[in-house]
Order: C-alpha cells, then sequence, then structure tokens
C-alpha cells in the first residue's frame, strides 16, 4: 500500500534525505519519496503503520519534522489493516460457529453444552489441521513464546497432536470429564507465553495456525486461548 502523508519542516535538500532516511527505517516500510517544495513523504510499506511510528521516527512530538495524514483517514486504514491481517483466522472462526449453531437447530432448546463441546471440536481440528501442515515450521515459531515448549522444544510437536486429540474427544463426546481437564491444564499453560510476548510487545510471528499463515502475536491469540479455558472450565463447572 502507499500513502502520502504532510511532512512540516523541511528546508533544503539536507531535510529530504534527513526525512527520507529516517522514514526508511521505520519497520515494514519499502519505499519512500520525499518533496520538500510540496511538503509531502509518499509511503509505501507492507502493511499498515500508524502514523505515531513516523512521526517517532522523524524525532518525535519535539522534532523540527512534522508529519501528518492528507489522504487518507487513520483509524479506518488501521481498522482494514486489522481487519486483513487477521481474516483468515476471523474466516475460521465464523465458520466453525456457522456450523455449530447450524447443528442446534435440530434441538427444541438451544443445547449450550453440546454446542460448547462442537465449537471447541471444530476449533482445535481446524487449528491442529493447520499445524499438521507443517509441524516443523510450528514448532519453531511456538517455542519462541511458549514457556514449555522454550524448555522442552518437543512440547512444541507435542502440542499439535494434543490439539488433534483434544479435537477428537470433543467430537466423539469422551470422557468429558478429563477431555475438559486437559483443556483447562493445557491451554491455561499455553497462554502465559502468548501474555508475556503481547505485554512485553514482542514482535514475533503467532503459531496459532502453524506457519500457513505469517500473522502477528496479539491480542487476537490470548481470546483464542481464554477461549478454550473459559468453555472447558464452563463445562467442567457444569459436570460438578
Amino acid at each position: 500500500m502507499t500513502h502520502t502523508y504532510q511532512v512540516i519542516g523541511m528546508t533544503c535538500g539536507n531535510c529530504e534525505a534527513k526525512v527520507k532516511s529516517a522514514l526508511m527505517t521505520v519497520e515494514n516500510v519499502t519505499s519512500v519519496d520525499v518533496s520538500k517544495d510540496a511538503n509531502t513523504a509518499t509511503i509505501t510499506m507492507d502493511k499498515h503503520v500508524a502514523l505515531s511510528d513516523f512521526q517517532k521516527a522523524l524525532g518525535g512530538d519535539e522534532s523540527r519534522y512534522h508529519i501528518s495524514a492528507i489522504e487518507h483517514n487513520e483509524t479506518a486504514e488501521q481498522a482494514k489493516s486489522w481487519f486483513v491481517t487477521y481474516k483468515p483466522i476471523l474466516t475460521i472462526f465464523m465458520y466453525i460457529l456457522a456450523v455449530t449453531l447450524l447443528v442446534q437447530t435440530k434441538n427444541n432448546v438451544f443445547d449450550w453444552m453440546e454446542w460448547m463441546r462442537h465449537f471447541m471440536a471444530g476449533f482445535f481440528l481446524t487449528f491442529s489441521f493447520f499445524k499438521m501442515l507443517n509441524l516443523q515450521g510450528f514448532a519453531e515459531s511456538y517455542v519462541m513464546y511458549d514457556v514449555v515448549a522454550r524448555k522442552i522444544p518437543a512440547w512444541a510437536y507435542l502440542y499439535a497432536f494434543i490439539e488433534l486429540g483434544l479435537g477428537l474427544a470433543n467430537l466423539i463426546d469422551f470422557n468429558p470429564l478429563v477431555t475438559n481437564s486437559v483443556t483447562l491444564v493445557v491451554m491455561s499453560i499455553s497462554i502465559v507465553g502468548v501474555l508475556q510476548s503481547v505485554l512485553n510487545k514482542k514482535r514475533i510471528q503467532c503459531a496459532c495456525l502453524g506457519a500457513v499463515f505469517n500473522l502477528p502475536m496479539s491480542t487476537v491469540t490470548i481470546i483464542e486461548d481464554a477461549l478454550m479455558i473459559a468453555m472447558s472450565g464452563a463445562m467442567l463447572v457444569a459436570m460438578l
């Protein structure tokens, strides 16, 4: 994507060079064209970059150079970029949600327990499938943030098979007490590394969909794990 920004403070060719050099250091920026006469900077990037990141590269609010948007709505671009980035995972969630809700049409009364079991089955089977497509690639990404896999690399490989097992167990309704207990423990461990990475603002690839999609670690990953923890916990409480 390419956008043009207004840059105030440039007075000479040296200013142009400084601004261009600074903006080129911003992550995901591929090219920059600066004009002091038009007071503009046309920037091409792999994915949307926040305006604040450009200003920070120019020296922050105290800098003599100030950049502002003139050809696009910043909020709208951020929302669009977020949707484009996470479109694969959002589509998968919508598919699983739609299918599991359709299954409930056979019941006279909505069965929450059955719906959660089917949703968890769809979730684990789908996510384990993408991990299996490139098991080594998934493991290499997973060891970068998971607290167990960092110490025991073999856990990264085992985790994909555990997800597959949980998916099958939920699908056939195998021993709900054991299945949900394992889910609660495994996902609780998994979310620790995710929380640490997101809170520390580490820029690493999320391994939730294996190495098939290049998704960054974010709050979306936290929601995934938290949802499975909440569902398994709710089902355990209902069994008591």
